[in-house]
Order: C-alpha cells, then sequence, then structure tokens
C-alpha cells in the first residue's frame, strides 16, 4: 500500500506555506492585537483583578494567533499547534469564567450578599 500525504487527501490544501491562510492570521492577530491593547488601557483605567483577568484572556487570544502565524510559517509543527491552540482555549475559558464568578454580585467571599 502507498502512503497517500495528507495534502492530497484535503484537495491539495496544506496549512505550511498557505498565503491565504497566513492573510487570515495575519488579520486576526492584528483585531487580537488592538482588543488587547484596549483590555489593557480598561486594566489599567480601572486597577481591578477583573479587568486583568480579562486582559490575560484577551493576550492569551493574541497568542493562539502568533502559534497559527508559526505554524503556517512553519515554525511551529502541526502537533505542538494543537496541543498550545487547545490549551490556550481551555486558559481562556477558564478565566473568563472565573473573572464572571469571583467577581459577579454574591460571589463567594461577598458578605454584602448574606446581608
Amino acid at each position: 500500500m502507498i502512503p497517500i500525504p495528507a495534502s492530497a487527501t484535503v484537495g491539495g490544501w496544506g496549512v505550511e506555506g498557505s498565503l491565504p491562510l497566513l492573510a487570515v492570521v495575519f488579520v486576526a492577530g492584528v483585531g487580537t492585537g488592538l482588543l488587547f491593547l484596549v483590555s489593557l488601557v480598561a486594566y489599567r483605567r480601572r486597577r481591578s483583578a477583573q479587568y486583568a483577568l480579562i486582559s490575560v484572556a484577551v493576550g492569551a487570544l493574541l497568542a493562539r494567533s502568533v502559534v497559527g502565524a508559526g505554524t503556517v510559517l512553519g515554525v511551529v509543527p502541526m502537533p505542538v499547534h494543537h496541543f498550545l491552540e487547545h490549551s490556550l482555549d481551555f486558559l481562556i475559558a477558564a478565566v473568563v469564567l472565573y473573572a464572571v464568578y469571583a467577581h459577579a454580585p454574591g460571589a463567594v467571599g461577598d458578605d454584602a450578599a448574606s446581608d
């Protein structure tokens, strides 16, 4: 049996070196970078843990774009890409949920809600 390259099974669309995919990742990275700057400005103005957590989550989104660009450029191997991307997905979800849970009215440790 002759092995078939993965790129041939997907209609010849490979990730590494794909200019259209690199363009999409670049645009996403620029947009996420701008959102990250806005989140840092918001944190600087509010100086609260909740805003810091949101900045961490948006920073992790920016890191996903960097990993994606590294994969398209051939710097990050696909298995490492999947491990990092899914780990960052988990981190983003955990940080956002913690920010909502820990800083919501009636949160654990909020004595005003129990009065």
